[in-house]
């Protein structure tokens, strides 16, 4: 639509134009080069597209009925892409009085919202690409580490505590929709797959600026952001992504200028919600309150997708839209040292903050990833961006390792994002930080994929001591003999805490021995999620008595496995009986929730029963 394309330039100029007679740079001047390199000056300049409107009808509203309409409203509306037709948004150019046209579509029931069509953006960037390699730091934290050379570089990974978090979950099956400039992740044309994408999975997207469905980056904006998400990783080359084995679904909303339209960037909302998309990444702002936007936000929410946006770069108390609508999870940014960036915004819609870069240090401050040079569009650089932008696909990615950890839709997701951020000032919120600095080993602890190890021990000592109590004096053992006897006690430990030590001594173990290692980790009921994929829903025969009630018959002829079907039973009593008391995981296969704590409750009076009858003296059977 050449149209389309001019309609959006001219506004692009304008608001180029705005943005340059409006910069401020703080105290003082900055020259050119001490200025923030990318992403630097976010406005809120409520920038509308010259006598654009764009009109959200109700679902199922066809193109003949609001055709009729058109006489009477005194405006030619067109589906805004393919997609109008299902999602119903319209736009109309060359609108003369756009208000009185706005005022009488108002006033159609089938009509949902009808406003001024306003432009979104990344802001102008400068000094893009980095020539010169940053200063090579060594990475601090065990754990995963990825034998990408230049991941040393990503301070930002390990200050969210990636490589223990890597141990946990890689976003294996989650999908993020990048709604951005586009990704560079295809052969096509003049565009060319940057290398370091090479491995990573994509989704079907769709480019909703240039109408088709080649979603390709001509600006390096949007390449950067998903490389943050989901960089191949661990591939010998280049730099690292938090979710690497997570999937990408490319869409492009933004121009090569960096700017795109509220219908577009709502059609793509709703596009990215319709098609399988767990998490919404938007690194982009500045367009002022659309209603449109906010309805295609609130529809995502409700389809159990999961937005993240950039909180914007104007460094003032003022979250930009569209990270500023209630659906919306608002990312601040900080720098290496854990401060809030001074471009950073801020304020009372903010959510949480990650790391988005202070180049202030040099190249080494900024967040690096592969993307494209601008200049010519199938050359791959690696280069160091800072900004808001940089640091929402952060949290998107944190999102999506806690949706393939089981995450069950946005609700969950964000309580265990703030319940693991780490709190700035021990404070639970602050304007500057939201809730805290982005975690992502913590927020895995706190979605709770398994039940908690040290309680279920302490359970089971308690019902240890239950089922001694409840023998006659002749049956029981002693209390002391049966628990320093390893037969006994290790069994119960294997159930309850895991070989809690595993990844600490042996990390570093991959392939076969790294599954070994993975499974040793947990106790013995979560060995399901090994066997099974981790989740939310536990599988119910791990979390039953079925292990022990099996073992225990071949009791019944070898006799010295009496104290370690004891202990193991003990074990599963603990482990069910602080899953039952603690209301987590839910189970598979019940038709009902509820029935999860009854099943647990019952299972664990057998193993009871059984760890009863294991343990009692040999004389006395």
């Amino acid at each position: 639509m050449p149209m389309k394309r001019l309609t959006l330039a001219l506004a692009v100029l304008a608001l180029t134009a705005a943005a340059c007679s409006s910069r401020s740079d703080g105290e003082g001047k900055a020259s050119a080069a001490e200025r923030p390199a990318v992403d630097t000056a976010r406005r809120e300049l409520s920038q509308e597209v010259p006598g654009g409107i764009v009109v959200d009808f109700k679902d199922g509203t066809s193109k003949a009925e609001f055709d009729a309409w058109e006489p009477d409203w005194g405006v030619d509306l067109e589906f805004n892409s393919v997609e109008g037709s299902r999602t119903g948004v319209t736009i109309a150019r060359e609108v003369g009085d756009v208000d009185a046209v706005l005022a009488r579509i108002r006033q159609n029931p089938a009509v949902e919202s009808a406003e001024p069509l306003r432009v979104y953006a990344v802001p102008p960037r400068e000094a893009l690409v980095s020539e010169e390699p940053a200063a090579r730091e060594e990475a601090d934290e065990d754990g995963y580490t990825p034998n990408d050379p230049d991941y040393p570089k990503q301070w930002n990974l390990r200050m969210i505590h990636m490589p223990k978090a890597w141990k946990e979950s890689h976003g294996k099956g989650a999908v993020v929709a990048v709604l951005d400039t586009g990704i560079a992740y295809e052969d096509h044309d003049d565009f060319k797959q940057v290398p370091d994408l090479k491995g990573t999975k994509f989704k079907k997207g769709y480019d909703f600026v240039n109408d088709d469905e080649h979603a390709n980056d001509d600006h390096g904006h949007g390449t950067h952001v998903a490389g943050t998400i989901a960089q191949a990783t661990n591939n010998g080359q280049g730099v690292a992504g938090v979710a690497f084995e997570a999937t990408l679904m490319p869409v492009k909303v933004l121009n090569h200028f960096g700017a795109g339209t509220s219908a577009d960037i709502a059609e793509a909302i709703r596009f990215a919600a319709d098609n399988g998309a767990n998490v919404i990444n938007m690194s982009l702002g500045g367009g002022g309150y659309s209603q449109v936007m906010a309805d295609a936000v609130a529809y995502a929410r409700k389809k159990g997708v999961t937005v993240v946006a950039a909180a914007g770069n104007a460094g003032r108390s003022r979250v930009e839209f569209p990270a500023a609508y209630p659906g919306a999870v608002a990312v601040a940014a900080v720098g290496p040292s854990g401060t809030r960036a001074p471009y950073s915004s801020y304020g009372k819609e903010l959510d949480i903050a990650a790391p988005g870069g202070d180049k202030r240090q040099g190249d080494a401050g900024g967040i690096l990833q592969n993307t494209i040079d601008p200049r010519d569009v199938s050359r791959s650089v690696y280069a160091a961006y800072q900004g808001t932008s940089m640091a929402t696909p952060h949290v998107a990615a944190v999102a999506a390792l806690l949706y393939a950890e089981g995450a069950s839709g946005p609700d969950e997701v964000e309580k265990a994002l703030y319940a693991g951020a780490k709190r700035v000032g021990g404070q639970a919120w602050t304007e500057e930080y939201g809730h805290g600095l982005l975690d992502a080993e913590a927020s895995l602890n706190a979605l709770g994929g398994g039940v908690s190890r040290w309680p279920s021990m302490w359970w089971a000592l308690a019902l240890l001591a239950l089922v001694l109590l409840t023998m006659r004096g002749r049956e029981r053992p002693g209390y002391f003999n049966i628990l320093f006897r390893p037969s006994f006690l290790i069994p119960l430990v294997l159930a309850t805490v895991g070989v809690f030590f595993a990844r600490s001594w042996f990390g570093g173990a991959s392939g076969v021995a790294g599954d070994v290692v993975d499974a040793a980790y947990l106790p013995i009921p979560d060995w399901q999620r090994i066997i099974f994929g981790r989740g939310k829903l536990a599988n119910p025969l791990f979390y039953s008595s079925l292990i022990p009630l099996l073992l225990s018959f071949l009791a019944i002829k070898l006799q010295g496995l009496r104290p370690a079907i004891g202990g193991l039973s003990l074990g599963f009593a603990g482990f069910l009986s602080y899953a039952a008391w603690s209301k987590a995981p839910a189970l598979a296969w019940m038709p009902f929730t509820f029935l999860a704590v009854p099943w647990l409750v019952v299972n664990v009076f057998i193993c009871l029963i059984i760890a009863r009858a294991m343990l009692r003296k040999e004389s006395a059977v």
